[in-house]
């Protein structure tokens, strides 16, 4: 990489405390972008007030409002969205300020909304609905940050450690495990440590313009719960009705738990990334 002081907000995170780790074995000064004072040389307090940044190669933008933390109430959703809107643009002004060369900002895979069965790419339009109104929000004020602007659209993130999938583990566990709706919604995913290795290689190449994380080969929600439950050793219970999905308010099961999303790593096909874990066999069995 050539970018060798790298500044990461978010870093405490289940992306961002992996990817600080791996970014310094790699040999690089890392700056943890905080809310609260500093409280030493390897951090520097950020907020929408501004950010020091000067003697920064790239920035890593990774916070921002969980959205799968609390139901989507009309205060929780204007929480998500300012919270990447406001964040954004305060990076984006400080890099602009001091003449940051990389600026790499987290998107997701909800840019696309609810596809169906359409393969999607970078390429491909915004879809719509709340989140992919979000992401959209989101990327804009990132497009100006810098030289390179590598814009991360990042698939539901598995690890054993945290997220979802630590979650769903626990409902397996507790024999609670199930589809959700029909099952046939193809779900964006990648694994934990091909999201943390990603990011590393679009900064070390350089990657401009948008960028799905995501697993090369796709997934059905279907196939994703046989295969947990056949993992964790337990039966694999009939679906949650999509009905009783739909009960949550906001759209939050309709968006977050039965979209379909098919999308396809393309740039990082292009530029010979190689996955640990291309596809769900490799990473639950």
């Amino acid at each position: 990489m050539t970018d060798s002081v790298i500044a990461v907000s978010g870093s405490t995170g289940l992306v961002g405390s992996r990817l600080v780790a791996d970014l310094r074995t790699k040999g690089h000064r890392v700056i943890r972008l905080v809310r609260r004072p500093a409280t030493g040389e390897d951090e520097r307090t950020w907020g929408t007030g501004g950010c020091d940044l000067s003697g920064i190669g790239a920035v890593i933008h990774l916070a921002g409002e969980s959205i799968a933390s609390g139901i989507w109430t009309a205060a929780r959703k204007r929480v998500i969205l300012e919270s990447r809107v406001d964040g954004t643009r305060s990076l984006a002004q400080a890099c602009r300020e001091h003449s940051v060369g990389h600026f790499v900002c987290a998107s997701a895979a909800g840019f696309y909304g609810d596809r169906g069965e359409e393969l999607l790419t970078e390429a491909s339009p915004p879809g719509t609905g709340f989140l992919a109104e979000v992401c959209k929000a989101w990327e804009s004020e990132a497009l100006d940050a810098a030289p390179i602007v590598t814009r991360i659209r990042f698939g539901q993130i598995l690890s054993w450690d945290g997220g979802a999938l630590a979650t769903q583990a626990r409902l397996y566990r507790f024999f609670l495990g199930a589809r959700l709706g029909n099952g046939q919604q193809w779900m964006p995913w990648i694994s934990h440590a091909d999201a943390c290795a990603a990011l590393g290689f679009a900064l070390e190449t350089r990657l401009d313009g948008p960028l799905n994380l995501t697993a090369p080969v796709a997934a059905r929600q279907e196939e994703f719960h046989a295969r947990m439950a056949r993992r964790l050793g337990r039966p694999a219970f009939p679906a949650v009705p999509a009905f009783l999905l739909d009960l949550f308010p906001g759209g939050f099961g309709r968006e977050l738990l039965r979209s379909s999303a098919k999308i396809l790593p393309e740039r990082l096909q292009s530029a010979g990334f190689a996955w640990k874990h291309p596809d769900l066999e490799t990473f639950l069995e």
